[in-house]
């Protein structure tokens, strides 16, 4: 996967450089101690053109999780968001992944940074996981106890995690994992929220183990106006592998629907689930489409 070319344009630090001629200090905590956050957002080519979406709670979230991991963020959003517009006018991308990512300076101690930056680029991207039905497995791994890290905060050395959870998966045979919580609760993806199907109703893991994605949020908004009962409820495995079918969702993934786990398949048709139906939503929800709410 090609991010970048000579001709890329980033945003860093109130300025647009070329991505080859930009650098980072070698001696930063975020090389050296993950102390960074970032988003992932996604930009849509729609008959109103391209838009950004979400892109408010988006930078939103990314302020937060600087608080919540007391990384310094001094920058107006409303002037974020144009910033991001002009990136992806600079690189000509209509649909787009996009990434903001406040980063920190050098400092070898253990202590809040004192100088930080911020980057916006962005590149051209389809579904993460693709478009087919995935195999996933149970990691061995487990999310972080939310004492030791602020859970809901997108901080880019949680993703540790993730990336050893996801490797394990695929060395295993499968396309992605589902990662327990302390407790041996199912949490979510290594880098999405899940929702699983059970005699009509959904049911998703409540917060405070996982990250609350804001496709998540949009899943619940969707499901109120289509009159889709959606409850969180903390789960076992056990109760993942009886349900009726299963779908992650998140900005990169979108939504995309779950075969099986651990090589116990759903019985239910993607095509006739409630995570199908969401996922015709979603998409014209995303690219403004007259009358989104409706099934086609």
């Amino acid at each position: 996967m090609q991010y970048f070319n000579s001709k890329t344009v980033i945003y860093l630090n109130g300025s647009f450089v070329k991505a080859t001629e930009a650098g980072t200090d070698l001696y930063s905590q975020s090389l050296h101690y993950g102390y960074a956050a970032f988003e992932g957002i996604r930009a849509y080519n729609t008959h109103n053109g391209t838009r950004v979406f979400k892109a408010k709670a988006h930078f939103e979230r990314l302020k937060r999780s600087c608080q919540l991991a007391r990384i310094p963020f001094n920058w107006d959003i409303e002037d974020l968001i144009r910033q991001t517009y002009k990136v992806l006018e600079l690189n000509n991308l209509k649909d787009a992944y996009i990434r903001p990512l406040v980063f920190c300076g050098p400092n070898m101690s253990l202590s809040a940074p004192a100088k930080v930056s911020i980057m916006i680029c962005a590149w051209e991207w389809a579904a993460y996981l693709g478009n087919d039905q995935l195999k996933v497995g149970i990691s061995s791994y487990q999310r972080p106890n939310p004492k030791s890290l602020p859970i809901e905060a997108k901080i880019s050395a949680h993703y540790v995690n993730s990336i050893l959870a996801t490797t394990e998966a695929k060395s295993n045979g499968y396309d992605e994992a589902i990662l327990l919580d302390m407790n041996n609760n199912v949490a979510e993806a290594p880098g999405a929220n899940l929702f699983i199907e059970r005699n009509g109703k959904l049911y998703t893991p409540p917060t405070g183990n996982i990250l609350p994605g804001i496709t998540r949020a949009t899943v619940f908004q969707l499901c109120k106006r289509l009159d889709i009962e959606c409850t969180e409820r903390v789960f076992t495995v056990e109760d993942l592998k009886i349900a009726d079918s299963a779908f992650f969702c998140g900005t990169a993934v979108e939504i995309a629907g779950i075969k099986s786990v651990d090589e116990v398949v759903f019985p239910l048709k993607w095509q006739d689930s409630l995570g199908a139906t969401l996922a015709r939503t979603y998409k014209c929800l995303v690219l403004e489409k007259q009358n989104y709410e409706v099934i086609i």
